[in-house]
């Protein structure tokens, strides 16, 4: 490829995808195991349930005396749940069994308290029906011991942690979250909680890609280097000693200042691509070295935005071993214009209309317009071989908004 020629977006998103990174597994404990994907088998300790179990509040009788004719049970004491088992001393009487509880020895079915009148004592059961083992969750009904409960390669949900918790695994096996650095550069950056003067801006392109990341559980350092070639080789050859993923926001185009493509070349970063087919976020570089695995966004916020969106969290979600997002669709509302050859990231609002999810185009003013993503919920990705789209077409999105 020749040094300015344009890779094309699909090609871009193939190449980042064939440089997967296997993170390898780790051990967490079971309250942060939640969105991990696991990297064990979960299987029963024992049955599940333990044991017959009581599953409503009421009387615990012999069925069969039932069915020969009693209908009223003297009481002999109560089952608490969590209580050793108890044992029906006599089939012609019954005891007061609690939800959760262990079915006391000799009987095998439980009345709800609904369903009896008790006076001095002794239970009248007033219903004409009493089945075995009614108002009883067997033991093992659910699965038995050893079986295997949870497969290895699932995304963790608070369903499967409380699997987990039933059967004591309070240290779990999951894949190793990536060591992340978020890198923002550029003298006209200044702290958020600073003072920026008239010339420069507080720095906000770490802080939206560390949401970005945040849902994936990764907590990401974040880190800002000024426009300075040695203080920038140094510290990048740090970074890059650190961490599994480095990403950077800025220094990458073709202004004076922008000197990380050449020190990333000095310290033998190998480059893939730089320049993609695509506004925002044409000038993005990418490469690796080693274990390592470098993301260069351009510094509008836009740019990195739906960069990381389109790029970073698909190869994030593979080497995670997630399943890919699936592509999803929107009707353009309205007819749009956009003449470079180049696949054009619109923003859109989506308005669901009887079922149908129409995009309706508030462009902005430029990569550089933060504030426009605030109207917007999604980056409808038009294609780089036409100028003129028309309202009716459908095209994939980038949503980034959710309703919660």
């Amino acid at each position: 490829m020749k040094e300015n020629q344009l890779i094309e977006v699909h090609r871009a998103l193939e190449i980042i995808l064939q440089q997967t990174a296997n993170f390898g597994s780790e051990e967490v404990s079971l309250e942060e195991s939640l969105g991990r994907v696991l990297r064990q088998d979960i299987r029963a300790d024992r049955d599940m349930p333990p044991f017959d179990r009581v599953s409503m509040d009421g009387i615990a009788i012999s069925s069969q005396k039932f069915q020969e004719g009693r209908k009223e049970f003297k009481i002999e004491g109560v089952q608490a749940a969590g209580s050793p088992r108890l044992s029906l001393e006599s089939e012609d009487c019954c005891i007061e069994a609690m939800t959760g509880a262990v079915l006391p020895s000799y009987t095998d079915a439980v009345i709800p308290y609904e369903l009896v009148k008790i006076e001095g004592g002794v239970a009248r059961i007033l219903s004409h029906e009493v089945r075995l083992m009614q108002n009883v969750h067997g033991q093992g009904l659910d699965r038995k011991k050893n079986d295997l409960l949870i497969e290895s390669g699932r995304i963790i949900s608070p369903a499967e942690i409380g699997i987990m918790a039933t059967v004591g695994a309070h240290r779990i096996k999951v894949g190793r979250l990536p060591r992340v650095a978020v890198v923002s550069t550029g003298d006209e950056l200044v702290p958020v909680e600073g003072h920026p003067l008239p010339y420069q801006i507080r720095m906000s392109n770490v802080y939206s890609l560390k949401g970005l990341l945040n849902p994936y559980g990764i907590r990401p350092d974040l880190h800002h280097l000024a426009d300075d070639p040695d203080e920038l080789k140094q510290k990048v050859g740090v970074l890059i000693d650190q961490y599994d993923v480095i990403i950077f926001s800025g220094a990458v185009s073709k202004g004076k200042f922008d000197y990380l493509p050449g020190i990333l070349d000095d310290l033998e970063v190998s480059k893939l691509f730089h320049r993609v087919q695509q506004r925002p976020g044409k000038p993005f570089w990418f490469g690796t070295r080693e274990q390592v695995t470098v993301f260069a966004f351009p510094g509008n916020p836009v740019s990195t935005y739906v960069s990381c969106m389109k790029y970073f969290l698909p190869w994030l979600r593979q080497g995670l071993g997630l399943v890919p997002v699936e592509e999803k669709h929107a009707v353009l509302d309205e007819d749009f214009e956009f003449k470079p050859a180049l696949t054009y990231f619109l923003q859109v609002r989506l308005v669901n209309r009887k079922g149908t999810l129409y995009a309706i185009p508030e462009a902005g003013n430029g990569s550089g317009d933060l504030a426009n993503l605030t109207l917007n919920d999604a980056f409808l990705e038009l294609p780089a071989d036409r100028a003129h789209f028309k309202k009716g077409e459908v095209f994939p999105y980038l949503r980034f908004r959710f309703i919660i």
